[in-house]
């Protein structure tokens, strides 16, 4: 070691007794120099950020803003994301855990996915098939990023194929068979809960699943409940089940109709179920029966309203309205999209999915739910059709992301879904259970290895 006294030689020194002195010439020539490099510098970036395609513009907002190319390419932006998709899932097996078919079929296992893949929650049985045939899938516990819980209990409850008891006495079994579920305390697990309930159909949800992946429509749900489940930070909003009929391409059941041959400035179609904001909406129908169409829906008898009359109902208007029921997600926010109908949002809580990337102020309106009434009816008359024509326009351009596709098509909900997966994904897990030694050993609190841990597992 040096003395404290020593000096160290310095690398850069102001000042060299040998150097030659510093003229007034030089001095002008080090700004002249200074000056034609930020000129260069200057031209060179110019030219070059011409030269950048559109979807790679290094404007602030592009960066961040999907793009779907006239073919239907999906091109998910680069921040936050990777430059490509790169999951490996692991999806449980029904015959693997005890009690994993009774949560997908019922007690008596009598009803068929089939059956469940219908209406606005079928989303539960769509993301288990397309996670089955998907190239991310792996059959090797220890090379997956994430593990897929499958469930269709919205479904098997409204079949009364279980109990909301059951239900919970169900998952609970089948969390404490899954040692990856305890290595992590759930937090690479993904669960998909596809109504206004979110994950309280699991009424145990916040001791069990609270750090886990809930996919899901519903982003609130504290109307009814002291606590929400959705997390933005970690689950995933996902869009609704649109009808399978208008989801082709080209050849939709229903087809738009061009804005001068639209009936209505506005539509509601949905019953009141004594929610205020519904019923403010047939009041005002009522009173402007010109402007805003709000028929009675009848899902029986001779005046039954089909999907066809439904969706031909929904195509008659400009703009389409969108108040909540329930809860604050309604499936006709998304189904707006594919009868080119401009969507206005009157749920204050709503949730959308992939906020990351789509600008939703450039495809819907979001209204205040207190000031339905004229008022609404009055600004909406005000929009010119050039701009209802700009909105439908990038609507058209995204909607591809609200329907359940295979792989196959570039654009599609899995690809959104996929692409905020990849976001979850971490290099190490932990829990409050899980303890590690010097050799990279994980153990439990009884300094069992992981390889060693067995069936039932305490849960917290």
């Amino acid at each position: 070691m040096g003395s404290p006294n020593h000096k160290h030689t310095r690398i850069f020194s102001p000042y060299h007794p040998n150097s030659p002195p510093c003229t007034r010439i030089h001095q002008i020539g080090a700004l002249l120099l200074v000056a034609t490099t930020f000129f260069l510098t200057r031209l060179f970036d110019h030219s070059f950020s011409t030269c950048y395609p559109s979807s790679l513009n290094h404007d602030h907002t592009s960066q961040n803003v999907v793009h779907v190319s006239d073919g239907g390419s999906l091109s998910w932006p680069q921040r936050g994301y990777g430059s490509y998709l790169s999951l490996k899932i692991y999806v449980y097996e029904e015959d693997e855990i005890d009690g994993l078919k009774e949560l997908l079929r019922g007690r008596e296992e009598k009803i068929s996915a089939d059956a469940c893949v219908k209406g606005q929650w079928g989303t539960q049985v769509k993301i288990h098939r397309l996670l089955l045939e998907s190239r991310f899938r792996t059959r090797n516990k220890e090379e997956a990023d994430l593990f897929f819980v499958p469930a269709y209990v919205k479904c098997v409850r409204m079949m009364g194929g279980l109990s909301d008891k059951e239900i919970n006495n169900t998952y609970v079994k089948v969390l404490s068979q899954l040692p990856y579920f305890r290595l992590s305390g759930g937090r690479d697990h993904i669960f998909v809960f596809p109504s206004g309930a979110g994950a309280h159909l699991f009424r145990s949800w916040a001791t069990y699943i609270n750090r886990s992946i809930i996919l899901t429509p519903e982003g609130d749900r504290t109307d009814k409940k002291d606590t929400s489940a959705f997390n933005t930070w970690k689950d995933i909003i996902i869009p609704g089940n649109v009808e399978d009929g208008m989801t082709k391409r080209g050849a939709a059941m229903v087809q738009p109709l061009p804005l001068s041959k639209r009936k209505y400035l506005a539509n509601y179609l949905g019953r009141a179920q004594k929610k205020v904001g519904r019923l403010k909406l047939i009041e005002l129908a009522n009173q402007y029966p010109d402007k805003l169409e709000s028929p009675e829906l009848k899902f029986s008898g001779p005046d039954k309203f089909g999907r066809m009359e439904y969706f031909q109902h929904l195509r008659n208007a400009k703009f389409c309205l969108a108040p909540r029921g329930e809860s604050s997600w309604t499936l006709r926010f998304y189904e707006s999209f594919f009868v080119e109908c401009v969507p206005v949002i009157l749920s204050d809580q709503a949730e959308f999915p992939f906020q990351n990337v789509i600008d939703y102020t450039q495809i819907s309106i979001k209204w205040p739910s207190t000031r339905i009434g004229p008022e609404l009816l009055e600004y909406l008359e005000s929009i010119p059709d050039e701009d209802v024509e700009r909105m439908i326009a990038v609507g058209r351009q995204v909607r591809c992301l609200w329907f359940y596709a295979p792989e196959f098509e570039s654009c599609s909900a899995m690809q959104g879904i996929m692409w905020e997966l990849q976001r979850k994904v971490r290099q190490f897990h932990q829990s409050a259970e899980t303890f590690w030694l010097h050799n990279q050993t994980i153990v439990n609190r009884n300094l069992v290895e992981f390889s060693s841990w067995k069936p039932p597992m305490p849960l917290p």
